[in-house]
């Protein structure tokens, strides 16, 4: 698991000595931040919230999200109203999203404590299964907020991006080739995403970290505090097929 700033130098030295052609990515990138986000019921409420709305924005509606009910608590979470998810300021999918993932913790259909014991792709069906969980969602949500190792958002357009120049592909690879090139990298994926990312960031003077909000938000609403450095916004790499805004 990834969850320290000693596992992501562990991490990163694995994944160089794997793919040695990374080194000049890996100097182009500079410093790899851990931003780590809370686990369970809260964290991944948050990394919903977190989606496509700026950091400020995310703090304030899980902010308030959060002084009306504890977002720990299934069973309290379905008990809002229409009137309470309002007041947050919830948008009527991210309210349908949420209900549906207390649902799922309610009936047992999701185990968020187990996620982290079980295959990354297994973890990934079972979120996505979700009303409103797409995949680009549940592989972030494994990535910072669990600390899956063997992670690789292949469906994010920095990383796509990142990819494509480091590899001096012609225009931006979409999500399969990208997926097929991270293949190599297993099972130190979720490094190497966080390597490109940072290369993203180095090359194009962009914010690319799609944990901030989420982080950010789950943080100042009482979950643990994340690692914060090079901070970003989540617009930049937010997964267009996750439509939960």
């Amino acid at each position: 698991m990834i969850r320290t700033e000693a596992d992501i130098a562990r991490e990163l030295a694995a994944l160089l000595a794997l793919d040695p052609a990374l080194r000049a990515v890996a100097a182009v990138a500079g410093e790899v931040p851990l931003r780590q986000t809370p686990a369970g019921l809260h964290g991944l409420l948050a990394t919903i919230v977190g989606q496509q709305v700026s950091t400020a924005s995310a703090r304030a509606i899980f902010g308030r999200f959060a002084a009306l009910v504890d977002t720990s608590d299934a069973a309290a979470i379905l008990r809002l109203t229409d009137a309470d998810y309002r007041a947050a300021g919830f948008s009527a999918a991210k309210q349908r999203t949420t209900i549906a993932i207390a649902e799922g913790v309610r009936d047992g259909r999701l185990d968020l404590d187990r996620i982290g014991d079980i295959p990354a792709s297994e973890a990934v069906a079972e979120l996505a299964a979700l009303p409103g969980i797409g995949v680009w969602t549940a592989e972030c949500y494994l990535l910072f907020a669990v600390g899956h190792p063997d992670v690789f958002p292949a469906g994010d357009l920095a990383l796509q991006v990142a990819v494509g120049h480091a590899r001096a592909l012609p225009g931006r690879p979409k999500e399969k080739p990208v997926a097929e090139l991270a293949k190599a990298w297993s099972p130190h994926r979720s490094i190497a995403a966080r390597l490109f990312w940072s290369y993203y960031h180095a090359v194009t003077r962009r914010d690319a970290a799609p944990a901030e909000a989420a982080a950010d938000a789950a943080a100042k609403a009482g979950g643990s505090r994340p690692v914060r450095k090079n901070v970003a916004s989540p617009k930049a790499s937010q997964r267009r097929h996750d439509r939960t805004a």
